[in-house]
């Protein structure tokens, strides 16, 4: 199925005149009952009833009719979108949770203000496989905890040194100190998936699991899922107080002997869109601390 065949269909079954729909078209005739002939053998049916004198539509023809309109339809939008491609400046973030896209909206904001055709979009992507697509091209900044792995493509500007923090509820027992020790945390943990928090952050937490009684563990697909259960104040979750990302109804207590962790942005260094270097500054006057 193709664009002629549906647009020869479509201007037939408005005219119901081979004649009229090869004029409209600027296609002869015979042109036109090829299209629709090879159009019915494709979808097996009739469309048309053919008389000396008339031409009607088929009960599969008038079922077909809306169908073909919108495919027609999204074919030219389609084209259309793709033929001003050139034009426009698509540049594409990751980040992990809706903490981080709370970040972006005034980054774009400037930069929409500098480049009108910029079309910014954002990727939620699991810690594991976040970093592998900055490197292979698919997007081009990733939020991301700096950690040991060193990437020969890839830059870390970082925008903040967050210590790890104890995120609890207020009514919880340990939102009354102004720091913690590992020691002197207590009570039921909010433990995250590996696929939602930093490798450092998951193997410190498992130390802590491994001391615990199950019925003092609780187990989460998602760090949005944990500061829920948090706020309910079932436990307390392991997390890096990052500054401008803390979630409200929640308090944030040092860890002071767990080491802070670098929180930035990755990027490649040999990445020559002209949005990159520009969005890297823009996020270093907003947000480094």
């Amino acid at each position: 199925m193709n664009t002629i065949q549906l647009e020869c269909f479509i201007a037939v079954a408005e005219h119901l005149n081979f004649s009229r729909a090869s004029e409209e078209l600027k296609i002869t005739q015979p042109a036109v009952s090829h299209q629709i002939r090879t159009l019915e053998e494709e979808l097996d049916v009739k469309l048309f009833k053919r008389t000396s004198k008339s031409v009607s539509l088929t009960p599969e023809g008038i079922q077909f009719l809306p169908d073909a309109e919108l495919i027609l339809k999204i074919a030219f939008s389609a084209k259309e979108r793709l033929g001003r491609r050139e034009n426009f400046i698509v540049f594409e973030v990751g980040c992990h949770n809706h903490m981080e896209l709370n970040l972006l909206p005034p980054v774009f904001r400037k930069l929409g203000e500098e480049f009108p055709m910029l079309r910014p979009s954002v990727r939620m992507v699991p810690f594991p496989s976040l970093l592998g697509m900055v490197e292979n091209q698919k997007i081009h900044a990733a939020f991301q905890i700096k950690e040991g792995q060193r990437k020969s493509s890839l830059y870390f500007k970082e925008l903040s040194s967050s210590p790890v923090s104890c995120v609890c509820s207020p009514d919880h027992p340990l939102a009354h100190y102004d720091s913690l020790t590992k020691e002197q945390l207590s009570g039921s943990i909010i433990a995250c998936s590996p696929r939602q928090i930093s490798a450092t952050l998951f193997s410190t937490q498992n130390r802590i699991l491994s001391h615990l009684e199950p019925e003092q563990q609780y187990f989460t697909e998602s760090i949005e899922s944990a500061f829920t259960l948090a706020k309910a104040g079932l436990g307390y979750v392991l997390y890096p107080d990052i500054p401008h990302l803390r979630e409200p109804g929640l308090c944030y207590v040092p860890v002071t002997d767990l080491p802070s962790l670098p929180f930035g942005v990755y990027y490649r260094y040999d990445d020559d869109h002209p949005v990159l270097k520009r969005f890297l500054s823009i996020c270093a006057e907003t947000w480094t601390v």
